[in-house]
């Protein structure tokens, strides 16, 4: 099929951004003799999680039981859930998947590993666990400055029946901060990489001192990653612990918020949306604006440091050039806004092709990923792993 025949809206990976990311980040990862278990949550695809596997990647990372139920079934069998699993039904559901994979999973509170532990108590095998910490982000996870919470925790699940202590796991996520104090972008990002690694070489190492839990360089997992973060990643060594593994997303495709946080550039993004102008008019004020088939339901409402509007609007595909005189301002759910400025000029039936905002959350709202070389659809992947 060519891309003149698709039916709008659908969504684009351009094939050769997409595999020169896949083999960037690949690279990355051997360059600092780390693991790379890519977090899925950004694709949920398993045809592309294939596509990482056969470049090196050492299992996947997932945020719900939905998509480790999806990557196992699909022969996955190692596959970390990155988020704090609370409530029976979900660990029923994920004990249940051991039989045919790897599972492991993160706690951040003493009530979490208890009731994970009244799940698990009986197993044959102790399931890995890891702490979540907080390096600066605020969201879950034991603050990393907190070495006495942490060392409460770590002492809690290595007490518990059918735990067991893995490793400790964060999410820079104040890397999408962007600049603060006359940084540039790129010591914006230097900086929130150092502090996550440090942070969490700071926790082992105050874990590795304490009675009673029993962590050493050679049993502990150090696990990181987000993308921005990982921009800037260089591995280092504090009482002989490392970071032994990463775990961005979104790299695979890249998006506005990546291109604005310096992390990317347009040019890397390999996910676009093609669009048809459904309408344009003429508004009382003089401005003149378009309206596309591909609103909330497609796009995201997100925004972050340094986006403009809700994507990017582009000139020429190919080249990855933005149209200086289209402006994404505004989304409702079926429509997209477009403010035409300058030689803008836009008709019903046109089609063009926008970057999103955050390429995570477009992928979750559609069932399908057109992979595309120029103006030919050589593939199309479901988007597996929806749902929760």
């Amino acid at each position: 099929m060519t891309l003149s025949a698709l039916p709008t809206p659908a969504l684009l990976i351009e094939q050769s951004r997409l595999q020169a990311n896949l083999t960037a980040m690949q690279a990355q990862a051997d360059a600092n003799d780390v693991a790379l278990r890519p977090h899925t949550k950004t694709h949920k695809s398993v045809a592309l999680a294939n596509e990482q596997r056969n470049r090196g990647a050492e299992g996947l990372t997932v945020a719900t039981v939905k998509e480790a139920e999806t990557f196992i079934d699909a022969g996955f069998d190692d596959v970390r859930v990155a988020y704090p699993v609370t409530g029976r039904n979900k660990h029923e559901r994920l004990r249940a998947l051991r039989a045919d994979s790897k599972i492991s999973f993160t706690v951040d509170t003493v009530a979490g590993a208890d009731q994970a532990s009244a799940v698990y108590a009986e197993a044959d095998i102790p399931v890995d666990v890891l702490i979540e910490v907080d390096v600066g982000h605020g969201r879950c996870g034991v603050h990393w400055a907190d070495d006495a919470a942490a060392v409460t925790l770590a002492r809690r699940i290595a007490s518990l029946s059918g735990l067991h202590l893995a490793g400790i796991l964060t999410h820079a996520g104040q890397a999408y901060d962007g600049p603060s104090n006359g940084e540039t972008e790129a010591d914006a990002l230097r900086r929130a990489s150092r502090q996550e690694r440090d942070r969490m070489l700071s926790v082992a190492s105050a874990l590795a001192e304490a009675d009673g839990v029993n962590v050493t360089p050679d049993n502990f997992e150090i696990s990181v990653g987000s993308t921005p973060s990982m921009a800037a990643f260089t591995n280092a060594t504090r009482d002989g612990f490392r970071v032994t593994e990463i775990r961005p997303g979104n790299y695979v495709m890249h998006d506005a918020m990546q291109v604005a946080l310096g992390a990317a550039t347009l040019g890397d993004c390999a996910l676009t949306v093609r669009t048809t102008v459904v309408s344009t008019q003429q508004k009382p004020d003089g401005t003149a604006h378009a309206f596309v088939d591909a609103g909330k339901k497609v796009f995201t409402t997100d925004t972050g440091y340094g986006t403009d509007g809700h994507g990017i609007a582009l000139a020429d595909a190919a080249q990855m050039r933005p149209h200086p005189n289209l402006h994404v301002d505004h989304l409702s759910e079926e429509h997209g806004w477009l403010t035409m400025t300058g030689d803008a000029d836009l008709t019903v039936g046109d089609r063009l092709r926008i970057v999103p905002n955050h390429a995570c959350v477009t992928v979750a709202t559609q069932d399908t990923l057109h992979v595309v070389d120029g103006p030919s659809v050589v593939d199309r992947w479901s988007v597996d792993a929806r749902g929760g």
